[in-house]
């Protein structure tokens, strides 16, 4: 029978792939649990309009990032803090700091983990800071860390 998976199925296929398995795995396990649709004429085209809808939307996001891109390459987060002798930070600046800044300065909302951050920053000073927007789309943000 083949079938049309609407979940993963280890050691079967990934969501949305057509494979073809036993009838009776297909009527006992995927079809009753919600796992696999049947591949008829309707469910295949769907599944093709599906899949157009989500490289549309995913176009749509890579586009985005590419603009967020060139809008992150261009700031720089200013960001106070206490430290003591030598530039040595009491504390650390970390992911969440640097989002949080963006945001209340730029208004820009860029999720914490996105930012890679090796070690959080110690000392005062300006790194540059890679952010992770999109596979293979990657912006670096100045942060400028002062007293």
């Amino acid at each position: 029978m083949i079938v049309i998976l609407i979940k993963d199925v280890k050691g079967t296929g990934k969501a949305g792939d057509v494979v073809k398995v036993s009838d009776g795995f297909a009527r006992n396990r995927l079809i009753p649990k919600g796992m696999a649709k049947e591949a008829t004429d309707g469910n295949i085209r769907s599944l093709e309009k599906q899949k157009k809808i989500m490289a549309e939307k995913e176009e749509e996001n890579k586009a985005a990032a590419g603009e967020l891109e060139k809008k992150l390459n261009e700031i720089t987060v200013v960001i106070k803090t206490k430290s003591g002798e030598g530039g040595r930070l009491f504390g650390s600046i970390t992911s969440k700091d640097i989002a949080e800044n963006l945001e209340e300065q730029f208004g820009i909302a860029v999720d914490k983990k996105k930012i890679v951050l090796d070690s959080p920053i110690k000392e005062v000073g300006l790194k540059v800071v890679p952010v992770k927007l999109f596979a293979g789309i990657q912006a670096k943000m100045k942060v400028n860390v002062t007293v």
